[in-house]
């Protein structure tokens, strides 16, 4: 079975085989995020630009071949019906881990794999940490990523990743380790391109951060880290930041007016603003000309961003938040989080031609939600949710052809009843009501 199962990697194109074992890093039937793979790739350099393609796009077709060969499972779909978690069969894993010993591709450390090649270029740390020491095999150690080890790891992995031994390495995948300190040193990584922190105990980064002049990826998800040292700003190749910065910081507030130096950033979220925060915001999104999703919330329910400080915000719609944004063709996702306070949004005809996902929460005070003919054209995903006042199915909302995907939540409105408006609705394949 696992030759015949061979003859599918064999068939692969050059570009794909590497992409193919290098999932074989991620335990047995772990649930891959697409996002992180892609990411990963394009961090280990994988990925190229080509005919005008970002090189996520790029990457998300390496893995839409994968998935058209049967070679990975999806597991997971989005809202509008894309791709967030696959896996690898059972079968096909020990393929993947058998031509990656036999290129010494990657070294795997579990309690069932304690062999180890004379010279680690990959290293994937799954449940322990074995007998993990330092020795020259790390000197060639491109990628480290670690999975579900509930062993503190500073005793042993600081010596082998912070001492200068591992200058070399791209990849730095912490995710759910036992860290609570991300040491100074982690500035001696200059060739680092990735770097997750996502659901460790780190509270504050080092000023060294700022040395990571190669960083493409910071993920600071789930952590303690609430503020950004200025720093941060030198990263000038620096794509995805992910992370909620809290505005209501001295600190962060510095660092929010100066992020639209971080030219390459597509991902942007924001917490805890202030109305007077809304200039530095304004400031900083309108020189992101490649910001694909910006998540923006405010410290209080009864809290108006003032974002009317953009070049050219619409003369008639200087209160209206989302209405400022609208000149900025650029936005794939916004998600509003009590940032907004009117009775009526109203988006029009010339709003938001490129954006797919809409989310409004919290926003109190709304009643309704208009949608001029012609506005919103690619949108495939709107979700309303915790707005109580809202007793209508958004105005206009029959004429996003290309809506897949409607959710309502926690809310009171239901268009099936009689007289109704659920034929505005109908057209939409995916609808949750709650």
């Amino acid at each position: 079975m696992k030759n015949i199962l061979s003859l599918s990697y064999y068939d692969l194109p050059y570009y794909l085989k590497i992409c193919f074992l290098y999932l074989g890093l991620f335990p047995e039937d772990y649930e891959i995020e697409r996002m992180r793979v892609i990411r990963l790739w394009i961090a280990e350099g994988f990925v190229k630009e080509i005919g005008g393609m970002t090189m996520e796009e790029v990457a998300e077709g390496y893995l839409n071949e994968l998935i058209n060969r049967s070679l990975v499972q999806v597991a997971k779909i989005d809202g509008v019906g894309r791709l967030r978690e696959f896996r690898i069969h059972d079968l096909f894993h020990e393929v993947i881990i058998s031509k990656s010993r036999e290129q010494n591709i990657a070294a795997i450390v579990s309690k069932r794999s304690t062999t180890w090649p004379e010279k680690v270029r990959r290293l994937s740390i799954q449940y322990t940490l074995g007998n993990l020491k330092h020795t020259n095999r790390f000197s060639q150690l491109r990628s480290l990523l670690m999975f579900s080890v509930e062993e503190p790891i500073s005793k042993s992995l600081n010596p082998i990743l912070f001492n200068g031994g591992v200058r070399l390495l791209k990849v730095l995948d912490l995710r759910g380790a036992s860290l609570k300190i991300l040491p100074n040193e982690v500035g001696k990584l200059f060739h680092l391109r990735y770097l997750s922190l996502r659901r460790t105990e780190v509270e504050t980064l080092p000023k060294s951060i700022g040395k990571l002049e190669n960083l493409e990826t910071l993920d600071l998800k789930n952590t303690n880290v609430t503020e950004l040292p200025v720093q941060i700003l030198k990263l000038q190749r620096l794509r995805h930041l992910l992370v909620y910065i809290e505005a209501n910081h001295d600190n962060s507030r510095i660092v929010m007016g100066e992020l639209g130096r971080l030219t390459q950033l597509r991902r942007l979220g924001v917490r805890e603003l202030r109305r007077e925060d809304g200039k530095a915001l304004c400031s900083s999104i309108e020189k992101l000309s490649n910001l694909q999703s910006l998540n923006v919330g405010s410290v209080e329910t009864k809290e108006i961003i003032d974002i009317q400080q953009l070049p050219s915000p619409p003369r008639k719609l200087r209160d209206d938040p989302l209405q400022s944004l609208q000149d900025l063709p650029i936005l794939i996702e916004i998600v509003l989080f009590k940032a907004y306070r009117g009775e009526e949004m109203c988006i029009k005809s010339t709003g938001f031609q490129k954006l797919k996902i809409l989310e409004l929460y919290s926003l109190e005070g709304l009643r309704w939600v208009r949608m001029e003919k012609g506005s919103l054209p690619h949108l495939e995903k709107l979700t309303i949710g915790n707005c109580e006042l809202v007793e209508e199915v958004p105005t206009g909302i029959e004429n996003l052809t290309n809506l897949k995907s409607l959710e309502l939540l926690n809310m009171t409105l239901d268009p099936h009843k009689q007289g109704g408006d659920y034929w505005k609705i109908a057209h939409i394949p995916n609808i949750q009501i709650s």
